[in-house]
């Protein structure tokens, strides 16, 4: 599915995620907040890490069933939420296993940019969606590539590389840079349609000693981009 190998990192990963600006006070509350009410509610977690969004939305009444590439994610993912957690180490290079209209959400939280060929899993997700379902979506936003590495060309399917340290371990995570307007084809291309496209900004809850001085006098900053996509009828 990835070319990032989670497995060499995902404990200092999940370490990292669970109390960091960019997850636990940005992305996985933005993401919660688009899903909104899920009580008695089934819901996918594709690419559920360690567990933590599964744990969330668990916790708010939803059936969650969660699968990931890294065998050292589910693993994790297992002693958070219990042996009776229904996990998988799947890869979304390949079908999934689950029937057809079986989830009312489907949540991709930062996984589809590690893929070069969006179309295919988004066939996927859709067929797993019940036809009133949503696929809610966050990605890396498209401008960071061109803002962080000046000069090159923001309209290019690029691969590239980030090194970056996670609770004091180094590790290296692979991405695929991609143009909104690839975004939004892919969308269509795989049988959607959009309803929300969002920039929200960080939690008023984060501690002020993790949000960076550059931010402290702004409520929001560019690090994701997410959506609410529905199946076309």
């Amino acid at each position: 599915m990835k070319e990032t190998n989670y497995d060499h990192f995902a404990a200092a990963y999940s370490t990292e995620n669970q109390g960091s600006l960019l997850n636990a006070y940005y992305e996985r509350p933005a993401m919660l907040e688009l899903a909104g009410g899920v009580e008695g509610h089934q819901v996918l977690d594709a690419g559920c890490g360690s567990g933590p969004l599964m744990e969330e939305l668990r916790n708010r009444g939803a059936n969650v069933v969660g699968f990931d590439a890294s065998a050292a994610m589910i693993d994790l993912a297992r002693s958070r939420l219990g042996s009776a957690a229904d996990l998988s180490v799947a890869d979304l290079s390949r079908p999934l296993s689950y029937s057809d209209d079986s989830f009312d959400e489907v949540m991709a939280s930062l996984v589809l940019h590690y893929l070069k060929d969006w179309v295919a899993p988004l066939r996927e997700f859709r067929r797993v969606l019940r036809p009133d379902g949503r696929l809610i979506v966050s990605v890396n936003h498209p401008i960071l590539y061109p803002w962080t590495r000046p000069g090159q060309d923001y309209f290019k399917l690029t691969r590239y590389s980030d090194e970056l340290t996670f609770d004091g371990q180094s590790a290296k995570l692979t991405y695929w840079h991609r143009p909104l307007h690839m975004m939004t084809d892919a969308f269509s291309e795989a049988g959607f349609r959009i309803e929300v496209l969002s920039e929200p900004g960080y939690s008023p809850e984060a501690p002020a000693e993790i949000i960076p001085p550059q931010f402290k006098d702004r409520t929001a900053f560019l690090s994701f981009i997410f959506f609410v996509l529905r199946p076309n009828g």
